[in-house]
């Protein structure tokens, strides 16, 4: 098509814009002649755009290649409103019947259609290929392409054929967009959609009006999170977890707390979806609890904050995610809470994958791991990750600028780390690095000799995280790279082989530390009443002692934390404090109650009815036929399997049972899998220990006893001496 076309008119005439964003313009004047494009756009840019209208101005109709249902009808329903004829743009995928179906294949054929979305799965269909080889086809658009590359976040095997298919049906201009790639994804997508000369358009994928925060997770984030949104009221938002499970109940917490919450992911039937969404985009719904499958798409311009509950598998992933917030320009604020104990979890759901798998993963996640620790600027260490560089120092949006740590010197450091990078030929990653640096002998070290090298040790007077510290700095400062070939070797820079020449000042901020033990010195405790909570443990200490059992079998430290914190003073009130449930509220909670009300009237305290943060019905469904499950003696591995949890997902409901106070008889599972003398070891173990925290008994008995095994004895030991 000719050049000469008024595209800002046609632009007024369907859409209603003055003028285009961005390379919108230069985007669709490249399409409109035949070119293949490929196109790199943050969520927000107007993606959609570039597709939509010379598909509307050329002849033919043009093939949408997308991956999501629910994505394809917003947008026909959309594209929709700019023509009198609702033939504009169909969808065909799975959902439709041979009636709907036949439809969209008549008005295709009449020339009537100008997009039709299709999904990967439907494209490969032999009836879908045989029908549009009869279609004048005027180009093909792969809507978000990076699903094409293993090393994207969302990777989808189906888009792999892509290619091949447009082969069969026939060739046409390709264009390919994402809102998110790095230079290998980049390579990738370009490689399997056979486009490698394709022209790029990349647009800056800063986001200034995104404010990014990183926080500690503690046992307190469900407090952290409803504080947060009734500071927040009939905000928009959207709040990720990893897994279903944990969507649900925090949604039914949320709404227990009078927040308008839903929850959202791929488990749940298709209307309740989409009537979801679509109570979302109506604005009928406040906070949507989803797994990654909410979002691709949504076109809801107010979200005005992003919550991560658990780490992100990929950078790529949480820039995805973090981008549905302040579409419209507004307040974004995007926050994520961090533990190094969802890492390693993560990383053991790999176990078992293909190798390959797994070290793409690990590579991943390790990425995401720096941008949680990391000091510095936020969203310089995000722009970094994509291949852009951010020239200040100080962002003004990102808690790491707003509250600077203290910088110090590491020049030696730096020159140290860069020298060891050269002499082992610039062939290993980060680890492997940072073991030689610390004089750490692991099997990889030795198998290489690098452990009879001079420089082995060379800075064993600091530590892992330090040197982290220095390299991800260096990475930033551009004195090393990652390859991309061969993701994750460490590179050295014409800068850096200068510095190592000619060293130069290189200050450097230390990591933050997110351990499981970190507190942060301006968050304060989370018990309001120190003076009530010495109390509610001294009286704890003293039913303990008369009944012969360790404190925490009676109420553990976050219930009296809670109880110090809202005051409840009627065994109704007290069943709402998590971890008490009916059992234990009616054991122990009388004279529990009867301490918080003296309390209250003595020091005139009024309790803070606002501040009371519900906890959900301690018996749900689930655990009720769990607990009918146990007792007609069904063996726990088939008890998980029917519920569709893994065995440490039912030892969480097992532990949440218990330690709210039902009685659980497990003898006929333990005596199963463990003799006498082991179960009577671990019980014992926890008789005469002050605490019943798994990791300190690992650390105690590990050697003898697997995490499973302690676990399972623990909720003996609770079950029958607690309850």
């Amino acid at each position: 098509m000719k050049k000469d076309i008024d595209l800002t008119s046609q632009l007024k005439h369907y859409f209603g814009f003055d003028t285009f964003k961005g390379d919108q313009e230069a985007i669709i004047l490249n399409l409109l002649d035949g070119h293949d494009t490929f196109v790199l756009m943050p969520t927000g840019g107007g993606k959609s755009l570039c597709y939509q209208l010379p598909a509307l101005l050329m002849d033919g109709t043009a093939i949408v290649i997308s991956p999501l249902i629910a994505l394809m009808k917003n947008q026909v329903d959309a594209i929709r409103q700019v023509s009198a004829d609702d033939g504009i743009a169909h969808f065909m995928n799975s959902s439709l019947n041979r009636a709907a179906l036949d439809q969209v294949k008549t008005d295709v054929l009449a020339g009537r259609t100008k997009l039709l979305y299709v999904a990967p799965e439907s494209l490969t269909k032999d009836d879908n290929i045989d029908f549009l080889r009869q279609v004048k086809i005027s180009f093909y658009a792969v809507d978000e392409a990076h699903c094409i590359s293993e090393w994207g976040h969302d990777f989808r095997p189906e888009y792999r054929r892509i290619r091949p298919i447009i082969n069969e049906i026939g060739v046409a201009p390709v264009i390919a967009l994402t809102a998110t790639a790095t230079d290998k994804v980049r390579g990738d997508i370009k490689k399997n959609l056979g486009m490698a000369d394709a022209t790029e358009f990349v647009s800056s994928f800063n986001r200034p009006n995104l404010y990014y925060e990183v926080r500690p997770k503690t046992k307190d984030i469900d407090k952290e999170i409803i504080k947060f949104l009734r500071q927040n009221t009939g905000k928009s938002g959207i709040i990720y977890c990893l897994s279903r499970k944990k969507v649900e109940e925090l949604a039914e917490v949320l709404r227990a707390n009078d927040i308008n919450a839903r929850a959202y992911h791929a488990g749940m039937d298709t209307p309740t979806r989409t009537q979801t969404q679509d109570d979302f985009v109506m604005d009928e719904i406040d906070v949507i609890v989803a797994t990654i499958a909410f979002g691709m798409g949504i076109d809801k311009p107010d979200v005005r904050f992003v919550i991560h509950y658990d780490i992100p598998k990929s950078l790529e992933g949480y820039y995805q995610e973090t981008g549905r917030a302040g579409r419209d320009g507004g307040e974004g604020k995007c926050i994520t809470f961090y533990t190094y104990k969802d890492l390693q979890k993560l990383e053991k759901f790999m176990e078992g994958k293909p190798v390959a798998e797994q070290d793409i993963g690990r590579q991943l996640l390790q990425e995401t791991a720096a941008y949680a620790e990391t000091s510095v600027c936020r969203r310089r260490v995000l722009l970094h990750y994509f291949g852009e560089e951010y020239p200040e120092e100080n962002c003004h949006n990102c808690d790491n600028c707003l509250h600077p740590k203290s910088r110090v010197e590491a020049k030696e450091e730096l020159r140290k780390a860069l020298s060891v990078i050269q002499t082992v030929k610039e062939n290993f990653k980060v680890h492997h690095i940072i073991n030689i640096l610390t004089g750490t002998p692991t099997e990889e070290v030795i198998a290489h000799k690098h452990d009879d090298l001079p420089c082995f040790g060379c800075g064993d007077d600091k530590d892992t995280r330090f040197w982290n510290t220095v390299l991800r700095q260096a990475l930033l400062g551009g004195y090393i790279y990652k390859d991309v070939e061969n993701y994750g070797l460490l590179k050295l820079t014409p800068e850096g082989l200068q510095f190592i020449k000619k060293p130069v000042s290189f200050m450097i901020s230390e990591d933050n530390n997110f351990d499981s033990d970190y507190v942060d010195p301006d968050a304060g405790t989370s018990v309001l009443d120190e003076q009530l909570y010495s109390m509610l443990k001294d009286m704890r200490k003293k039913v303990a002692r008369e009944k012969s059992i360790p404190p925490y079998v009676i109420f553990q430290d976050a219930s009296l934390e809670a109880m110090a914190t809202v005051y409840p003073v009627t065994i109704e009130e007290l069943k709402n404090i998590p971890g008490v449930g009916e059992g234990k509220a009616k054991r122990y909670g009388k004279a529990f109650c009867e301490l918080i009300y003296k309390h209250c009237e003595e020091n005139e305290i009024d309790r803070p009815e606002d501040l009371r943060v519900r906890t959900v019905a301690n018996k749900s469904k689930n655990k009720v036929s769990i607990i009918q499950a146990v007792d007609r003696k069904v063996d726990l591995k088939e008890i998980a399997r029917s519920k569709g949890l893994d065995f440490e997902e039912l030892l969480d409901e097992l532990d949440a049972i218990v330690d709210s106070g039902t009685k659980l008889d497990i003898d006929y599972y333990l005596r199963s899998i463990m003799d006498a003398d082991q179960i009577e070891d671990i019980f014992e173990y926890f008789r005469e220990s002050e605490t019943d925290d798994i990791d300190d008994a690992l650390d105690e008995i590990g050697d003898d006893y697997d995490e499973e095994q302690i676990r399972l004895v623990r909720i003996k030991f609770i079950s029958e001496l607690g309850n």
